[in-house]
């Protein structure tokens, strides 16, 4: 088995074909084995919608109720995962869906001790099932949805869950790939963004919404090891240069 990358894909493209077929395409010229990992929030939100509950927001998180955790699993380990899964398969990537609760690969505590309800936090990767299926041939596509102390499901944010998957794995690259070239100051891709320069760019709202997240997801996984970190959209499957570079020195 070659080294491994880890793409996490933003949950704002997953709903355009153009973009998941231009994505698979990407993943199958790969020479190294990938695992995906992905969120899907939008597609959350309309679901809950649709079901008579109007989303809540704590602090950049989803406020997880059990009417939100039941849209949470139908869309990420359901409608998303099986959409990603169906087109990496059309695109000759031998592809297997499963959530962070199969096979316990994905231990979450709740957040704040429960009061954001279903929304936890990664306590721990159990990377077994996900090498059975690299060692098979398979690219692992994982929704984010985690198994919590009791066994129920809880809702964890995607750019985390990624993180963890990359510094368990011990992956060799950690993609953060979504519909921007990388960290843009007035318009500008910046090449690259220390750990002692995050804080600045995210006060100096340089980095902001979404954004914040991945970044720190990102220093994350390259505190936990994984040597090539990245930020950007498409073109970092296929270009080293790609993106914005996250450094801890």
């Amino acid at each position: 088995m070659g080294k491994i990358t880890v793409v996490k894909v933003g949950g704002n493209e997953v709903d355009d074909p153009a973009w998941v077929k231009r994505l698979a395409s990407g993943i199958a010229a790969s020479p190294d084995p990938v695992v995906v990992v992905h969120g899907g929030g939008k597609e959350v939100s309309d679901v809950q919608r649709t079901l008579g509950a109007e989303p809540a927001w704590r602090d950049g998180l989803r406020v997880t109720t059990p009417e939100a955790l039941r849209a949470v699993s139908m869309v990420l380990s359901g409608l998303v995962n099986k959409r990603l899964v169906a087109a990496l398969i059309t695109a000759g990537v031998p592809a297997a869906g499963l959530s962070g609760e199969d096979g316990g690969t994905l231990r979450a505590v709740p957040v704040r001790g429960g009061v954001m309800g279903r929304t936890g936090e990664i306590e721990r990767v159990d990377g077994a099932l996900i090498r059975v299926l690299l060692d098979g041939g398979f690219t692992p596509v994982i929704s984010p949805v985690s198994r919590g102390p009791d066994g129920g499901a809880l809702n964890v944010n995607a750019d985390d869950s990624a993180a963890a998957v990359a510094g368990a794995l011990g992956a060799e690259r950690f993609l953060l790939v979504s519909n921007v070239p990388g960290v843009l100051r007035d318009g500008a891709r910046i090449p690259s963004v220390t750990e002692a320069a995050l804080e600045e760019l995210i006060s100096l709202e340089v980095a902001s919404g979404g954004m914040i997240p991945k970044l720190r997801a990102g220093m994350r996984a390259a505190a936990a090891g994984v040597a090539d970190v990245r930020i950007g959209d498409l073109s970092l499957l296929s270009d080293s240069n790609a993106g914005t570079r996250l450094l801890t020195v």
